[in-house]
């Protein structure tokens, strides 16, 4: 059975993460205090020494080439972030607050959450299935919150209802492994970003 372990992280801060907004699709700069950041962190062994592969929202490509700098970073547009459609730009709070019944129905879809003009957690997991099912050898990949909250409910069964079944530490490795099917397994969570 085919095992090939690979490690998740989110991109450094952006403003708009500051802010609270959702990002999605938007293509987002990270701040400077996430240029600071990417810039000291530090992968463990053995994933120090694996392939990058990024995101191509510059958030997420600006902070692999950071996170060790000479390291050649391919992209993949399967580990992009979730796209939010018409609420990319708005706080969780605004929406609650305009968005009545509607936006309250809509987050208890859990899995099925489907922003307007978006894509689902469901279709996230599905995307990222599917990039993991073509992994032949470790890697590090630079993502975003909801796709690898999307890949923790591949991993876990969580049906996005609900706590996570594990908290995540954005400032953190997380290490999975890839098996047939597209079907993943976590190894091991919250792993410094050492320096």
């Amino acid at each position: 059975m085919r095992a090939v372990p690979f490690a998740l992280l989110r991109h450094a801060p952006t403003t708009w993460n500051a802010d609270g907004r959702l990002q999605g699709l938007t293509d987002t700069p990270l701040s400077p205090e996430g240029e600071r950041a990417a810039r000291s962190w530090r992968l463990p062994a053995p994933a120090d020494a694996w392939k990058r592969v990024s995101s191509p929202l510059q958030r997420a490509r600006r902070t692999a080439e950071l996170v060790r700098p000479s390291t050649s970073v391919t992209i993949d547009s399967r580990l992009r972030e979730m796209s939010f459609g018409l609420w990319e730009g708005f706080t969780v709070a605004a929406l609650r607050a305009t968005g009545g019944e509607a936006f309250a129905a809509a987050e208890a879809a859990g899995l099925d959450f489907h922003p307007p003009g978006g894509e689902s957690p469901r279709m996230t997991m599905v995307r990222l299935s599917l990039w993991s099912s073509t992994l032949s050898e470790p890697v590090v990949a630079v993502s975003h919150k909801a796709a690898i909250r999307a890949l923790l409910a591949l991993a876990t069964g969580w049906n996005m209802l609900g706590r996570p079944p594990h908290r995540l530490d954005w400032k953190c490795a997380h290490f999975f492994v890839a098996h047939d099917g597209g079907c993943v397994a976590i190894e091991r969570l919250n792993v410094p970003l050492t320096r």
